[in-house]
Formats: C-alpha cells, sequence, structure tokens
C-alpha cells in the first residue's frame, strides 16, 4: 500500500477554518482533440515557466496478467529513443535549459511531465507529440529498462528493512482486484516477459485516446492551442478499443492474519488495512479527514498513544482512494521489548474511540487546517496545478474536483467522521499483517 498523503488532497480544493478564507479556483480550459487527446490549459503568469503534463490512462492496474510491472516499464521506456530523438534526450531538453522533468506511475494512470522556462513551451509540445506517437519499442530500449526497473525492485523493496512489507500489505490486502499486483512489479514476471508482450501493451494503451495533455503556466492561449495542433493532431487514433478493468473485489467476509518475514528487520511491525470506497464516494472525504486525525502531525492520536506512550517508534496511516476502490490503512513499527499484539490493541482503541464518541470541534478544525496547508502548497506552482488536474482526472474523471471540494470539505462534521469509521473500519473486516524478521519463524508472535 503507498501511504502517499498525495493521495486525495490534489482532489481537495479546501479552506481555512473561516469560511471567507478561499483559495482561488484553477480556470482552466478545455477541448478534445479530432484524435480523441483531452487537452487542459490554464493560465499562470507568476514565474516564465511552464508545466506540461501528459497523462497515460493506464496504471499498474492495467497490466497484463502474470506480467506486473509494465506500466511501471513504460515510465522508463518513454525517455528512451523515438523516431526523432536519441535516449534521454528529454533531458536534454529540460534539464540544459534550467527545467527539469519526471514521470510516476499510479495505479490508475501514468503521468510525464516537465518544467521549463515558456520559452521552451513549443519544444516541449513537439518532444511529448513524437514520444507519443513514435517511441521506440524494440529489444534494446525493452531490456534495459526492465533491468532498471529490476534494480528499482531490489532498491526499493528487498534492500530496505521494511520494503517488504508495504509489498506485502498491498498484495494481501485485495483478492481479485488488479490493485493486487503492486505497481513496482516483480522480477520474476518481468523476467518472464517478451518484446512481444511489451509491444502489445504500448499500442494498447499509448494512444491519443487514452492520454491527457495538461499545459499550466506562463503562455498565449492562442499561441498554444495553435502548437497543440500542430503537434498532436496528426497523430492517428486506433481502431482498436481501449481495455478497461471490470473486475469487482468483493466484500471481506472475515477477518484476515498474516504473517509475513523477511531479512534485517530491526524491530516488528504490523500493519492494517480495510476496503474503502473509491475517490468519487461521497465518504472519501470524511475518511481522509479520518485518517489526517489519526495520524497527522505531532499531536495526532497514534503518534501520542504509539509513539509518545513508547510503544512504537513509528506510527502511520492514510485513506488510500483510487479510482475504483481504496484502502485505508495504519502502520507501526515497534519500540524495542514491545509486541506487534500491543500496537494492534491501541490502534483498534483509537478507532473506538472515534466510533463510541465523536471526534472533537478542535480535532476536526485542526485535520482541515492541516490538509488546507498541504492544498495551498502543491498550489503556488504551475506544477502542482497541473498534478491537481491530472489527479482530479484518473480518479474521478472530472477536472472541475478541483475547483468545487471546497463546500464537501466545509461540510464534513464530527458526526460524518464518527459514522465513516464506524461503518467502514469497526464494521468492516480488517487485513492484519505482522511483520517479523526472518529469525523469529517457529518462535515470536
Amino acid at each position: 500500500m503507498r501511504f502517499a498523503r498525495i493521495a486525495l488532497l490534489s482532489l481537495l480544493v479546501a479552506a481555512t477554518a473561516s469560511a471567507a478564507t478561499t483559495i482561488p479556483p484553477i480556470p482552466f480550459k478545455q477541448r478534445v482533440l479530432p484524435n480523441g487527446l483531452q487537452v487542459y490549459s490554464a493560465q499562470d503568469r507568476t514565474t516564465p515557466t511552464v508545466a506540461i503534463h501528459v497523462w497515460y490512462r493506464v496504471g499498474s492496474k492495467d497490466d497484463p496478467e502474470g506480467r506486473s510491472g509494465f506500466a511501471h516499464l513504460f515510465e522508463h521506456m518513454l525517455f528512451k529513443s523515438t523516431k526523432n530523438m536519441p535516449s534521454e534526450m528529454m533531458d536534454r531538453l529540460t534539464e540544459d535549459v534550467g527545467g527539469f522533468n519526471n514521470a510516476t506511475t499510479f495505479d490508475d494512470a501514468t503521468a510525464y511531465y516537465e518544467v521549463v522556462p515558456s520559452n521552451y513551451l513549443e519544444t516541449l509540445l513537439w518532444a511529448e507529440a513524437d514520444r507519443m506517437a513514435s517511441l521506440n519499442v524494440d529489444d534494446a530500449n525493452f531490456k534495459s529498462e526492465r533491468d532498471v526497473v529490476k534494480e528499482e525492485f531490489r532498491f526499493r523493496v528487498l534492500a530496505p528493512p521494511y520494503g517488504r512489507l508495504f509489498y506485502a500489505l498491498e498484495k494481501s490486502s485485495f483478492v481479485k482486484h488488479p490493485y493486487r499486483r503492486p505497481g513496482i512489479g516483480s522480477i520474476e514476471e518481468l523476467d518472464a516477459s517478451t518484446l512481444d508482450d511489451v509491444r502489445k501493451f504500448h499500442s494498447t494503451f499509448y494512444r491519443p485516446d487514452n492520454a491527457t495533455l495538461i499545459v499550466v503556466g506562463d503562455f498565449e492561449q492562442q499561441q498554444l492551442d495553435a502548437w497543440v495542433d500542430k503537434y498532436f493532431t496528426p497523430i492517428a487514433k486506433p481502431s482498436s478499443e481501449i481495455p478497461r478493468v471490470s473486475i469487482e473485489e468483493p466484500a471481506r467476509a472475515e477477518e484476515k492474519r498474516i504473517t509475513e518475514y523477511a531479512p534485517n528487520v530491526p524491530l516488528p511491525a504490523v500493519a492494517m488495512s480495510w476496503l474503502i470506497p473509491s475517490a468519487s464516494h461521497a465518504d472519501a472525504i470524511p475518511l481522509f479527514v479520518a485518517a489526517t486525525i489519526l495520524s497527522e502531525g505531532e499531536s495526532s492520536r497514534l503518534q501520542e498513544k504509539l509513539v509518545r506512550g513508547e510503544v512504537a517508534v513509528e506510527a502511520f496511516g492514510d485513506a488510500d482512494v483510487r479510482e475504483d476502490l481504496g484502502l485505508f490503512g495504519m502502520v507501526a513499527i515497534l519500540s524495542s521489548e514491545h509486541q506487534p499484539a500491543e500496537a494492534e490493541k491501541l490502534m483498534r482503541a483509537e478507532l473506538a474511540s472515534i466510533a463510541e464518541k465523536a471526534v472533537t470541534p478542535a480535532e476536526l478544525e485542526k485535520a482541515k487546517n492541516l490538509i488546507v496547508t498541504s492544498a495551498l502548497r502543491e498550489r503556488e506552482t504551475s506544477n502542482g496545478k497541473a498534478f491537481s488536474i491530472g489527479e482530479a482526472l484518473s480518479k474521478q474523471h472530472d477536472a472541475n474536483v478541483v475547483n468545487n471540494g471546497l463546500a464537501k470539505v466545509q461540510a464534513v462534521t464530527p458526526a460524518d467522521v464518527q459514522r465513516v469509521v464506524k461503518k467502514y473500519l469497526i464494521d468492516g473486516k480488517a487485513l492484519v499483517l505482522t511483520y517479523l524478521d526472518e529469525s523469529a519463524k517457529g518462535g515470536a508472535k
């Protein structure tokens, strides 16, 4: 599970505790090209820079069965050679002029983005169109980037003491839905993949009618529209249909408990997860507020009861909402001489406390202020605004979410938080994962 605080922040256009203080909306424009490419643009003349994003509606949930990691693989492969660009030319076009580029793979989408001085906007539009239309999906590029992804797996999952914890939690929290396949992939399934597998995946998803171009920053609208038409309109729309995930995750009928062992785990840990609704569900916002109350900030409930109580050295959680359904999770890494059962008991007690007695107005106000601060920080830059639009589209298929979430956040009450905690976390069935060093096999509990 990814405990990323960005999961819902970009979907919430919040205000401070005072209803009179609001965040200005993002005044975006939207159109669709004849080939199906969606285009969103928003002018921001604060600095002479521009953010260019291309979001493809393909994430780790779209990986073929038995081939996890393909979306992540293409996060890397799109920086390799095209018909008109040598490998890594995107770095030269951005970094050499004082900008930057990157990409990230989500469960539901993959985002590629650059921020450059605004006089290089046309160049980057050309480059994004070129790699959309003419990426070289050949054996050399495939094998080199597969090795990169495998090394990233070793670095992020195998090497850190708790890397396997989050990998196991993601895999174990779902039984049918493709969210059960962690986005980073697996070495075995990457090794089993072939060039034909990769080419089929690329031709299926990396196409204009499965993409959204987002441009935010310093530009002239008429000129931007002309460049977009010039470089993107000629890209043909394939005739084949785009497959969509339709698998539904069954409700958990009973609580599940598993134990995972890994090498070099200095302290035991315990993680819990519950299934929660999608980002577009009305309960997503109060669930996110509940997670903030529990784990965000030095005075949060988990910090007070577990960390300050010296039961755990670290405790945190998240309401990780996605396009189809999400996970509410909590994790505690234990202090010396303490056991996972102690932390589990304390975490359950905090949930029970909220379900039995509503949170105080002060707690709710603090949580909203934390959400507000994060939302404000993200929207300070053109890149942050572009991410807000992209995540709203990928999770809720509605860019207007970045501007209409205010009333929903302001309307959250202590009773709302109490209700969703009881419905999804108390009455819902938990997955409880105990994480121990491999030396504890057959002994510790």
